[in-house]
């Protein structure tokens, strides 16, 4: 799963692809000039992180089910983090509590509904499937007609890919593996929403901590009716630890770092390519095939990702 644009206090621990970080993201301070090849490749080392990831979870399965999946990862996750951050429980208001909630609420759907996304149907047209919710908040916030021909351009590439019956297209595979990344991308953009909110209201990285307690305190009724003792298995245990540090904890980390020395706006259009780096996650790991016609699609949702980013760059300069 791609990760979600965010400021430099609220970096994302999922997956999350992250194309509507430019209107969500408040207006970064000026960076310091330096070579731009140091935060470039933290971001994609983030985004390989994310879906190799991701190509673990899909092979381990088998082992505790999609929601198992779920489960080990964002516990594993939320303890990391809460060790980390240590984040204070007093202080705060109502309002920021029910922020904090709905975050947690916004983390468990996009992880829980993308993980059955990706149990259904190859991992590259998953990831391009939900772009589209980030796609969607980016042309809604910026309210700019140019934005309807990105939305365009990301609609034919859906076309294509759901257009055919061949090699691992949209239009061979389960729908309702479809319809999962498809509403994995609705609470992406959510996400994005409450990220910021969270990140306005709480130091640092205490929200996300906490919002990813809430997120593993959610999946684990789900976890523990699919998987059982699975999850309790030493090996099993031991890659869905893999999983939290490759999804959650490395990218957040990496991000955090890259993000102090590159505007958000580059930043969102780096997380564009995204579907690109999970269909090379899926090809080398999963076996997943992808034919020229799914791979010119994914390439026109890429294009239409990262010209909305650009024509929302242009609208704050």
């Amino acid at each position: 799963m791609p990760v979600p644009s965010t400021s430099p206090t609220t970096p994302a621990p999922a997956a999350a692809p992250a194309v509507a970080a430019a209107p969500s993201t408040p207006t970064p301070v000026p960076q310091a000039k330096g070579p731009r090849f140091g935060p470039v490749a933290l971001v994609v080392s983030a985004g390989l992180s994310v879906q190799f990831g991701a190509a673990l979870a899909v092979m381990i399965m088998p082992r505790a089910g999609a929601a198992g999946v779920v489960t080990l990862r964002l516990a594993a996750a939320a303890l990391v983090l809460l060790l980390v951050c240590r984040p204070k429980v007093r202080g705060y208001t109502r309002s920021d509590w029910v922020t904090v909630l709905v975050f947690g609420i916004t983390m468990a759907g996009m992880n829980g509904l993308f993980y059955q996304a990706v149990d259904r149907i190859p991992l590259g047209p998953a990831v391009t499937l939900e772009v589209l919710g980030p796609l969607a908040l980016s042309v809604i916030v910026s309210r700019r007609l140019v934005n309807l021909l990105w939305a365009g351009l990301a609609l034919v590439g859906i076309v294509l890919l759901s257009g055919h019956g061949g090699g691992a297209g949209f239009g061979s595979l389960d729908l309702a593996g479809a319809a999962f990344a498809l509403g994995a991308g609705v609470m992406w953009a959510a996400y994005i929403v409450f990220s910021a909110r969270t990140g306005r209201r709480f130091p640092q990285a205490d929200g996300l901590a906490l919002a990813m307690a809430v997120a593993a305190v959610l999946s684990l009724p789900l976890g523990i009716i699919e998987a059982g003792s699975a999850l309790l298995v030493p090996s099993t245990l031991a890659l869905g630890v893999g999983v939290a540090l490759m999804s959650s904890v490395l990218p957040y980390t990496l991000e955090l770092l890259a993000l102090r020395r590159l505007p958000a706006p580059t930043f969102a259009i780096l997380m564009s390519l995204e579907p690109a780096i999970a269909a090379t996650a899926g090809f080398l790991v999963l076996h997943q095939a992808l034919s020229a016609l799914d791979a010119l699609a994914i390439s026109l949702v890429i294009a239409a990702s990262m010209g909305a980013v650009r024509s929302q760059m242009r609208k704050r300069g």
